[in-house]
């Protein structure tokens, strides 16, 4: 069994006083379902399972009535030997977005408080989510019940949890973890070990399934065609759940991720999806593909400066992968022996980007580039340490120009600190931090704390 972060997230969930259903979205194939219903055995007497894409009839138990009472009579008939004891039972509603009343009945789960609630879906708030057949909209639309559930995000596995799978120990990870704080030089021995598991990681990605073709037989060529056939099923989806004036769309904007990245300017042109395209075409699309969580943007923005969010460029960004297998998979064969080889080529540079988007994606953050049309271009932007700090990515070793451009000009720019991700170990050039590649994914905010204060009202005058 791959072990998971989510498992603590679950965990914790479980032993809240003041727990909601629980609604896990993520990439298809991604986990969700094995990892909830493993949870579910290990924590609860009684486990209530349901697929609303296998076992469609189970639908008809959220049909009318949606109070707890109705549900569960239903739930008993369609579902021999199911019990239903308060405080020991977990109901695990898998591919909910097959089923919109019973996401509405989540209101009714949270306000009954005698089970514990977890739903799963692929593609919860996609465009054309809920859509029936009959082409009713009023029916198709989904009816999400707001503060009566809490969401969250499961990816596929993350760098750090693709060590776990490899075996890589706690101990080895702090030590990395500690360097990365520290800047400190990793000991030679793991910092050569954990430069191999990063090309790895890179041929492989983190979808479990991938993942575990890889621990089993180590054959690049099966862990491709295993790449293929989840792609295949994303494209699937994009015809079942898209609208009809969107299906060949959605797909062309996927298609078109790797000629993309391959330019010299990776910013997204709807020109490159298909000669003559417009972003009226295409823009729902890219949203399709994020909702989905297949892909996500990486905005420009318009100065260095916090918050980023406020300063990104709606209608100005690159596009990447959330998992970096997806892109792999999405290459040709034999891409996977060149970079175990070293021999990328032009290409290597947008893999290597991709992959910082994959640590960022995993962390939970969103994505920020600058580029100016004086060619003046920072690979990432993030907030680190409670500041502005720009990330640039090599494949292997190099100068970074720009980096240097915008630390020289803090007048203008207002950026203090740069990282720079290659073959190097741990060192520091004046305001720039050198890392080695694989430490990407310890790049994250961690922000203190913050109490407010207490106001005293005793000065009130009413």
């Amino acid at each position: 069994m791959l072990k998971r972060k989510i498992e603590t997230y679950l965990s914790d969930w479980k032993k809240s006083d003041n727990k909601k259903p629980l609604v896990i979205k993520g990439v298809r194939q991604c986990g969700k379902t094995y990892i909830v219903k493993t949870f579910a055995n290990d924590n609860y007497e009684n486990v209530v399972y349901m697929n609303f894409i296998l076992e469609p009839d189970k639908k008809s138990a959220f049909a009318g009535n949606l109070d707890v009472e109705t549900i569960i009579l239903n739930l008993s008939a369609l579902i021999p030997c199911s019990r239903f004891v308060s405080g020991k039972t977990c109901i695990i509603l898998d591919e909910i977005q097959e089923c919109k009343e019973a996401r509405t009945a989540l209101k009714s789960f949270d306000m009954d408080g005698r089970f514990d609630i977890i739903a799963t879906g692929s593609l919860l708030g996609v465009e054309g989510y809920g859509k029936r057949k009959d082409k009713d909209k009023n029916k198709g639309e989904d009816s999400v019940p707001v503060g009566y559930e809490t969401l969250v995000e499961m990816y596929p596995l993350d760098f750090e949890e693709f060590l776990w799978a490899n075996g890589i120990g706690t101990n080895v990870i702090e030590t990395v973890r500690t360097c990365f704080k520290n800047e400190t030089v990793v000991p030679e021995g793991i910092h050569k070990a954990m430069m191999e598991l990063l090309y790895r990681y890179i041929i492989v990605g983190g979808l479990p399934e991938v993942v575990n073709c890889y621990l089993d037989t180590k054959n690049v060529e099966l862990i491709y065609d295993k790449q293929r056939t989840l792609i295949a099923e994303y494209k699937e989806d994009m015809v079942k759940y898209a609208e009809d004036s969107d299906k060949p769309h959605i797909r062309e904007c996927f298609d078109s991720i790797p000629r993309q990245l391959a330019k010299e300017n990776k910013k997204f042109q709807y020109s490159v999806v298909k000669k003559g395209g417009r972003a009226s075409q295409y823009s729902g699309s890219l949203q399709w593909l994020e909702d989905a969580g297949i892909a996500k943007r990486c905005y420009n923005t318009t100065i260095t400066e916090l918050p980023l969010s406020g300063n990104s460029i709606p209608d100005c960004f690159k596009v990447y992968t959330t998992d970096i297998g997806i892109l792999m998979g999405m290459l040709d064969y034999g891409t996977q022996t060149d970079i175990l080889a070293g021999n990328l080529r032009g290409y290597k540079g947008a893999i290597f980007e991709n992959l910082m988007a994959d640590f960022l994606c995993k962390s939970g953050q969103k994505l920020y580039y600058f580029h100016k049309e004086s060619g003046l271009e920072i690979d990432f932007l993030v907030r680190f340490k409670g500041e502005c700090v720009i990330i640039e990515v090599k494949a292997k070793t190099g100068k970074a120009k720009s980096m240097t451009t915008v630390l020289k000009n803090k007048d203008v720019y207002h950026v203090n600190h740069g990282i720079k991700l290659g073959q190097y170990n741990v060192g520091r050039e004046g305001s720039i931090l050198t890392i080695p590649l694989y430490m990407g994914f310890l790049i994250k905010d961690k922000l203190p704390v913050s109490i407010i204060p207490d106001i005293d009202l005793s000065q009130l005058i009413i």
